[in-house]
């Protein structure tokens, strides 16, 4: 089974288009605790905040004002009990932010971890932020019809971010459903994933609202600048999937992330994230390791240096880790 959800990715993937390299940093004034009170603009980034940051899960707030979490806790591949569990871990430790999709095949489970975890540690739903994704190509009819399914399925009464999972034939009817249902209160926000810069340019031209995201892969060997110059532009938020290129090219033992990790105590893995926070690039590992989410999201207790930044910008390939782009 996890084979063939494996296949299934890379087949959806390889129909996803071409995507464009990326090189900007952005800075992190736009950082704050998740669920504090926020006056910033969109469009005002600096580096001051970041060095006081506590150990705790910050967020950026998006183009139509609402706040995200820097770093959630991606599902892809996590079943049955242990994605439960993982739900409710995450909780404990301080993720607030939770991304899955229709593929995924997992929306049932992460709605019972998240709302068991609510439940039982006291939080509140407004607390927390959930994505899901539309994975099909459907027309105008079934899209309101899968957002329904959806919210359904994860037993929640709105989606805080729906997602086009990659560029299809619909999605102008596809996206004219998610405006329908943004309207009515069922989603919070829009976005996009897996689109490419050509692809982005154009379909925000037909949009009456405007993506809040586009999730890309995005890490270290795949640092995606120019394209995120271009979505700064336009006031849309780069959010990375598979940030640690799934350990491909060697990313937990590569010299360059050992070496920055030993002047701060972090692993690699901390160093990868935390570079991409950094350049204001939010980030949802995938992991059902409570120790594993323990050390991913503590990264806002150190700051790379110049020195740290420009080695860790030579480490990038502009290209995909999985060859199923080409950049």
């Amino acid at each position: 089974m996890e084979n063939q959800m494996k296949n299934d990715r890379r087949e959806f993937l390889k129909t996803s288009g071409r995507f464009g390299v990326v090189s900007t940093f952005f800075g992190l004034n736009s950082l704050h605790v998740f669920g504090a009170d926020s006056k910033q603009s969109k469009s005002e980034y600096s580096n001051n905040e970041v060095n006081s940051m506590p150990s705790q899960n910050p967020f950026l707030k998006l183009n139509n004002g609402i706040q995200m979490p820097f770093i959630g806790l991606g599902t892809y591949e996590l079943r049955g009990k242990s994605c439960i569990k993982a739900m409710q871990d995450a909780l404990k430790v301080g993720y607030r932010l939770f991304d899955t999709a229709q593929m995924y095949e997992n929306e049932k489970e992460v709605g019972i971890g998240i709302n068991t975890g609510l439940k039982t540690q006291n939080i509140s739903r407004k607390d927390i932020f959930v994505t899901t994704k539309l994975s099909n190509d459907m027309d105008y009819k079934e899209t309101k019809k899968q957002i329904d399914i959806r919210l359904k399925n994860l037993n929640l009464e709105y989606i805080d971010l729906l997602l086009l999972h990659r560029e299809f034939d619909n999605s102008e009817a596809m996206w004219k459903a998610m405006q329908e249902a943004y309207k009515m209160g069922k989603i919070k926000s829009l976005g996009l994933s897996n689109f490419s810069q050509e692809k982005f340019l154009s379909f925000i031209k037909s949009c009456e609202i405007q993506p809040v995201l586009n999730q890309l892969e995005t890490h270290v060997f795949f640092q995606r600048n120019k394209y995120q110059k271009i979505l700064n532009e336009n006031h849309v938020v780069l959010q990375a999937w598979s940030p640690f290129s799934k350990g491909k090219n060697d990313f937990f033992s590569n010299k360059t992330l050992l070496d920055i990790g030993k002047k701060y105590n972090k692993t690699p893995a901390q160093v990868g994230l935390r570079y991409l926070i950094e350049r204001n690039i939010s980030v949802v590992p995938k992991t059902s390791n409570i120790d594993r989410m323990k050390e991913n999201i503590a990264i806002f207790d150190f700051k790379l240096d110049s020195k740290d930044l420009s080695v860790i910008t030579n480490l990038d390939t502009q290209k995909s880790s999985f060859g199923w782009f080409k950049g």
